[in-house]
């Protein structure tokens, strides 16, 4: 036991492990087992986010009992752009649990961060309270719903991308690194992993490429007509009426999840109370210009 109450007998620290495949692993195994999220696939679509610093606390076995990952993720906040990082893959295993090791880690990627000069730091959590201490506070997150408006007939229309097939995650991959924010009120600027990953989360996502717009749209639908679009990942955004037609679709209605202010469209906005916290830590305070949230497609 250590004099800062961190209970970490039996345990090794190891930091910048994705380089080991074993220890990715872990990684993987420790989320799959606490999460039933498996990020596995991530390595056929390039790997981790390069720039992916890792902490965590491994048994004599190469088990990781805890961890926290940090990831620089620039984001558009009103329009300015921040030179901010995130945490994520926060788990510790129920042996040990009440241990101290899941503060230790946060501190430890906490002052990584403060290492690195990144001016804030986003998380995602169903326990905002565990990381009020540090400086984090939520944010309002907000989706937007409306009628659809009448779509723009496409001269070619979307088709269908893999992000397994190798010619298509070519194609993803640069327009993911030469994407425009979706939006100037919240928005990522570049998180090509996350955009990837997530893609395999949820088995309902499409990807659709627009070819004259150049431009990947990911979306769902939802019985009865109702289109959900999620992110947009192109260098040029299109209207929401061009993105209708190239889809060949006809929804009543539309569910926007990042603010709209970039489609020529409006919707009215809808509070996410009870969904998961988004919280963000910088040295001053942050609102909105307007009810906003982050793509789903950057959760991480």
């Amino acid at each position: 036991m250590t004099s800062k109450g961190i209970d970490h007998s039996g345990l090794t620290f190891r930091q910048d492990y994705f380089g080991d495949l074993e220890a990715w692993q872990a990684l993987v195994d420790l989320l799959k087992d606490t999460f039933d999220i498996d990020i596995g696939p991530l390595q056929e679509m390039g790997g981790p986010d390069p720039s992916s610093m890792p902490f965590g606390w491994f048994d004599r076995d190469g088990l990781l009992a805890a961890n926290l990952s940090a990831f620089a993720m620039p984001l558009v906040i009103n329009g300015r752009t921040l030179n901010a990082a995130a945490f994520q893959s926060g788990a510790v295993r129920p042996p040990w649990r009440g241990r101290g090791l899941y503060r230790d880690l946060t501190r430890k990627a906490l002052a990584w961060c403060e290492e690195m000069g990144f001016e804030a730091i986003a998380l995602y959590t169903d326990k905002p309270s565990l990381y009020e201490p540090y400086g984090f506070r939520s944010l309002a997150l907000h989706a937007y719903s409306g009628k659809a408006p009448a779509a723009s007939k496409a001269q070619t229309p979307a088709r269908r991308l893999d992000p397994l097939d190798a010619a298509d995650l070519t194609l993803l991959r640069a327009a993911l690194k030469a994407r425009e924010p979706a939006s100037d009120v919240l928005a990522v600027c570049q998180s090509a992993a996350m955009f990837l990953i997530n893609t395999q989360l949820d088995p309902g996502v499409r990807v659709s490429w627009m070819e004259q717009e150049q431009a990947a749209i990911a979306w769902k639908t939802e019985p009865p007509g109702r289109l959900i679009l999620l992110d947009i990942v192109t260098a040029d955004i299109p209207s929401l009426t061009s993105i209708i037609g190239a889809l060949d679709i006809e929804p009543d209605a539309v569910d926007m999840l990042f603010c709209p202010d970039k489609l020529g469209w409006n919707g009215e906005a809808r509070s996410l109370d009870g969904h998961t916290h988004f919280m963000i830590r910088t040295p001053g305070a942050i609102t909105f210009d307007r009810p906003a949230m982050l793509s789903p497609m950057a959760d991480f």
